[in-house]
């Protein structure tokens, strides 16, 4: 009945860098959670310009070096992918406001989708470092 707890295998990459990953999905995942309560931002707008994702992005460029070559590499691309993607949609959707008629209604479909991909893109990559796997890019 007292069995030990199983702990991931970190795979030779220092728990200190695992902690901080955790810290940078906590800080993509608070930025949601804002965007969602929010009644002036959206996911996708919250994600990428709220306080909380933006210090996560700088923390993942500082440390990427000291990632390189292990399996958290993967999560540090999936994260700093995942916030310049959603950047980039928003601009898109964004420019195709301001275009013809018809197509602004076409943008703000883009925009609570893209809210939903930020939120898979989050969760998945956390369950990923929970078990301590790397995440598809």
């Amino acid at each position: 009945m007292n069995e030990a707890l199983s702990v991931p295998d970190l795979r030779g990459v220092s728990p200190s860098l695992v902690r901080l990953t955790h810290v940078i999905y906590l800080l993509h995942a608070f930025a949601v959670v804002v965007g969602v309560t929010s009644s002036a931002a959206t996911v996708a707008g919250g994600f990428v310009f709220g306080l909380p994702s933006l210090l996560a992005v700088i923390l993942n460029y500082i440390k990427r070096g000291a990632v390189r070559g292990t399996w958290l590499d993967s999560h540090f691309s999936w994260q700093i992918r995942t916030f310049w993607f959603t950047l980039l949609w928003l601009v898109l959707s964004g420019l195709v406001m301001l275009t013809i008629i018809g197509i602004p209604v076409a943008a703000w479909l883009m925009i609570p989708v893209l809210g939903l991909w930020v939120g898979y893109r989050v969760v998945r990559g956390w369950l990923a470092l929970s078990g301590a796997r790397p995440v598809g890019i």
